[in-house]
């Protein structure tokens, strides 16, 4: 292991994230607000960390192993969490503990939009769109962001990459050039979320409100300015819309918009089995959701019914977390049956969190190619993905994921009744983490103000595991990583 290599590395990447924490500062001077030492603080203890790392092995240059590029994306995000929470824990307002500062970082830039801070409406806006900036930077990875640059200061990033982006087939690139790829990546989500808060403006949000929302909804984040969330918007139906249509979109396998971008061709999306199940899944979803609302007589109207009802399925099935209602207090099994959804999650290579739905696909069919084989053990049957047949490693890789995720979500849940807890709020808090949700069951269904300093810290683990997906942070504990 290249220990100064990734010492290197550390110490540039958190010299760049140290100027996400000036555009608040900017903001707070737009709007009349006394909170810049926080951000200029966390500024300079940042890059001053940053440079005192990157310094004394500025000339150790050459190139990331893979086991180097674990190393450095679970480290990263670990200390990038820390640091994130800086701006939390100096400012008067809001006023929280270091536990909780780490937990909003956490579920910040892991894209989970679980919350600590209540009160949402009166704090400074300097701290709210810090939050939604930070899930904006989450979304697609400050690692694959730092992909495109460390090319350019003499760093190879293809370790990175593979460590850091989601999906069960993490060699397939958009382009033959590593810091291309990460390039067009980020060109989409940039132009994803332009086009989302312009959208947002259009149907009659603030500007400010428009840009922070744009932030988490591209980035499947859930923070919202209100505390309210997207239910603070309820007399204006059409930002709802926009809200639909953009989780939907960024819950799509990127490589699938580059493609169509591309080619000039939507023939991609139709001709994708991961797009065409995750497009039938919150279909069917929503329909239940919405027949069941208007059965119960939960709202007013049909047509409030459908609206939120959709809504609310796809926020939770994209793992997106907003909320235009208390869904949890929704009757019958509704409740049960979302939170159920955010298993799935959205599409691998998407902002999304969950299993993802390509390999939900990929353990149904393998189930269904064990059926088949009972009935003919002699039988040669492949599991396929369209018309293209999967190798047994893909498979295996599946299967162990899967093993893995039921084995940490039970011994997690476990250790969060032991808290305290009731089972409905453990299981719930664990699945919303885990998926990168936001939102869950019981005493977590607003927000995780209740949850001890144990539990919270249990469920940062769970937000960076299922961020993660769970391979990239367990293989670093294994005895075996570590050998020569």
């Amino acid at each position: 292991m290249q220990l100064f290599v990734i010492q290197r590395i550390l110490g540039l990447l958190l010299m760049l994230f140290s100027f996400t924490m000036l555009p608040p500062v900017l903001v707070s001077w737009i709007y009349s607000e006394n909170t810049m030492v926080p951000f200029v603080s966390a500024f300079l203890l940042t890059l001053i960390t940053g440079t005192i790392c990157w310094l004394p092995v500025r000339q150790q240059r050459a190139e990331l192993r893979i086991r180097d590029g674990f190393v450095v994306v679970v480290m990263f995000w670990t200390v990038l969490a820390v640091f994130g929470a800086l701006p939390f824990l100096l400012s008067e307002q809001p006023s929280i503990s270091i536990t909780d500062s780490i937990f909003e970082s956490m579920s910040g830039l892991t894209t989970t939009g679980a919350t600590v801070i209540s009160g949402l409406d009166d704090l400074p806006r300097s701290i709210l769109y810090y939050r939604q900036q930070l899930q904006w930077l989450g979304g697609m990875g400050i690692v694959v962001l730092a992909v495109a640059v460390l090319p350019m200061l003499g760093i190879g990033g293809m370790q990175l990459y593979r460590a850091e982006t989601p999906g069960p087939m993490k060699d397939n690139k958009l382009t033959p050039r590593i810091t291309e790829t990460a390039k067009a990546l980020w060109y989409i989500y940039l132009t994803l979320t332009i086009s989302c808060g312009l959208a947002y403006w259009a149907a009659g949000m603030s500007g400010f409100d428009a840009l922070a929302h744009a932030f988490s909804t591209v980035a499947i984040g859930g923070f919202s300015t209100h505390d309210l969330s997207m239910g603070y918007f309820n007399d204006q139906p059409l930002i709802e819309i926009v809200a639909i249509i953009f989780m939907f979109l960024s819950g799509v396998n990127f490589a699938l918009h580059f493609l169509a971008w591309r080619s000039r061709t939507s023939k991609f999306y139709f001709a994708d089995t991961e797009f065409k199940v995750y497009s039938a899944v919150l279909l069917l979803a929503s329909l239940v959701t919405a027949a069941y609302l208007y059965w119960t007589a939960t709202f007013d109207s049909a047509g409030q019914a459908i609206l939120r009802g959709v809504f609310q399925t796809v926020s939770i099935g994209t793992t997106a977390g907003f909320t235009v209602a208390e869904y949890h207090t929704w009757p019958g099994f509704l409740p049960i049956m979302l939170l159920m959804l955010s298993f799935i999650g959205g599409c691998a290579g998407s902002t999304g969190g969950g299993m993802k739905v390509i390999r939900v696909v990929m353990l149904m069919k393998q189930g269904g190619r064990e059926i088949l084989r009972l009935v003919h053990p002699s039988a040669q049957i492949p599991v396929k993905i369209g018309s293209k047949a999967l190798s047994d490693r893909v498979i295996e890789a599946v299967w162990g994921f899967f093993s893995l995720y039921v084995v940490c979500f039970c011994v997690m849940s476990l250790i969060m009744v032991a808290t305290g807890l009731d089972f409905v709020t453990a299981f719930s808090a664990i699945a919303a983490c885990m998926n990168n949700l936001g939102p869950g069951l019981g005493d977590v269904g607003s927000n995780y103000t209740s949850v001890n300093d144990v539990g919270k810290w249990v469920l940062c683990f769970a937000m960076l595991l299922g961020r993660l997906e769970i391979f990239t942070l367990l293989v670093l504990l294994t005895p075996a990583f570590w050998r020569k």
